[in-house]
């Protein structure tokens, strides 16, 4: 038996890497402002904050701050125009859908991504045939850290919310987990910020590899 009824990721940095398309995104942008490219690997690790962080890290501005929404609504328009250039599906997570759909269990995917946004990526990486539940941030009134999507993709599923196990490789997916009565897995492989290391957003336990998932799970 798994130790849960189904299985709940997060889109960006859990289940695909996006990075180099929002890192490029945000590169494309600075070269358009007159900036030089930073380089990737400062740029990922922001990549799971959406456009706030992209902007922060890229331009060092923060909401309210003055111009901060020009280059949001500038960032997201470049990201729009390259969703799938080079987003793709972890390599080591294909394998870990396929057991779990070979063991009956059902998963879904929660995301802050908007829906504009989400359902192409989904779409276009074949696996809206295969998840059976898709909350964007804009699906319900609140986004994570808020515990709502997660209880909404619950009332999706048909599941309770404590028979449910979250992963994703943001702290505030661990908060929105716990506070949605859900069991949470920190996704090692993820983009992970630049607050708190991993060991201490409290989840249940923290991933190294998609395949610990199914360890976890008992059903590898």
């Amino acid at each position: 038996m798994a130790r849960a009824a189904a299985v709940l990721f997060d889109l960006d940095g859990t289940l695909v890497d996006s990075a180099p398309d929002l890192a490029g995104a945000a590169n494309d942008l600075r070269r358009a402002q007159g900036l030089a490219p930073l380089p990737y690997e400062r740029l990922r690790p922001m990549v799971g904050t959406g456009a706030r962080g992209m902007v922060g890290v890229a331009f060092g501005l923060a909401p309210g701050d003055p111009g901060f929404e020009e280059l949001r609504d500038a960032f997201l328009a470049r990201y729009a125009a390259r969703l799938l250039d080079e987003t793709r599906i972890f390599e080591a997570i294909e394998p870990v859908l396929a057991a779990l759909d070979a063991a009956g269990l059902r998963w879904g995917i929660v995301t802050n991504k908007a829906m504009r946004y989400a359902e192409p990526v989904v779409r276009g990486l074949a696996l809206d045939v295969r998840v059976a539940a898709l909350v964007a941030g804009d699906t319900t009134p609140f986004s994570k850290p808020h515990p709502e999507p997660l209880l909404e993709a619950s009332r999706r599923l048909g599941v309770l919310p404590t028979d449910c196990v979250y992963v994703g490789d943001d702290h505030r997916d661990i908060v929105a987990g716990r506070a949605a009565g859900m069991r949470t897995l920190a996704a090692g492989w993820g983009y992970l910020g630049s607050g708190e290391p991993i060991e201490a957003w409290g989840a249940d336990a923290v991933l190294a590899d998609p395949i610990a998932l199914l360890q976890w799970l008992e059903v590898a």
